[in-house]
């Protein structure tokens, strides 16, 4: 079927099964399927749809964008950029007096301070940024979540391993992923969660499972959004 509103256009399959409500779901390719209950009228349908159209089209939004991959980034004023799982505007100053270049987040704004305006310059100060707002984001999570757990981690380490958002060897060393700094906080929770539990077990058995479930039961939700988001978590 297709629906117009607000200016908008939409392609849909509507399916009907034994349920009590009508649910709407979008596939990693655009797709949309509404299931409805069986009888539902088309009217009721397409009210559903209406109410949720600003949520509709945002998501639409997001898979064409992933699908196309993440764009070039331009390090100029008004360049939107992630941190904490939202996406801020940067605003760039040249000041040849500072000790060294950085950014300070004030305002919902990415503040970079550099001594020259160059392209590299302003991209190195954004990922130290990241570095340095990782590595306190990270162990924040794990002194809240070490009340789980026995033993201690030895060390955490922030890397530009792009493999892997976080990694734990046998030594009990933890090492997490820059872009993590770009996540929900939530998702950063997640992420240290996984890793402290390979503490306790080092590869992904059950048991491994049913400790991260125990500590964090929507965890899923958290992988989700890392597998749906990856792409742009990028400078």
């Amino acid at each position: 079927m297709i629906h117009t509103y607000a200016g908008e256009t939409i392609r849909f399959e509507i399916n009907y099964k034994n349920r009590k409500s009508i649910g709407i779901y979008v596939d990693g390719y655009g797709n949309i399927e509404v299931r409805a209950p069986k009888g539902t009228a088309d009217e009721s349908v397409i009210k559903v749809l209406e109410e949720k159209w600003e949520w509709l089209q945002g998501t639409l939004k997001e898979m064409k964008d992933r699908l196309n991959g993440p764009q070039k980034k331009v390090y100029d004023h008004g360049e939107s950029f992630l941190y904490l799982g939202n996406s801020y505007p940067i605003k760039i100053y040249q000041d040849q007096h500072i000790q060294h270049d950085h950014v300070l987040f004030e305002g919902d704004v990415l503040h970079i301070h550099v001594k020259q305006l160059e392209e590299e310059k302003i991209k190195q100060a954004l990922k130290r940024f990241y570095y340095q707002q990782c590595k306190v984001l990270v162990e924040k999570s794990a002194r809240s979540y070490q009340i789980h757990f026995k033993i201690k981690p030895r060390s955490i380490k922030i890397t530009d391993n792009s493999r892997n958002w976080g990694t734990c060897d046998s030594n009990l060393q933890l090492t997490f992923n820059w872009r993590l700094a770009m996540a929900p906080q939530q998702v950063i929770d997640y992420v240290v969660v996984h890793e402290m539990c390979h503490m306790v077990h080092l590869n992904h058995d059950r048991s491994f499972w049913r400790l991260v479930g125990k500590i964090m039961p929507d965890y899923k939700n958290q992988e989700q959004w890392l597998a749906l988001s990856n792409w742009k978590m990028t400078v």
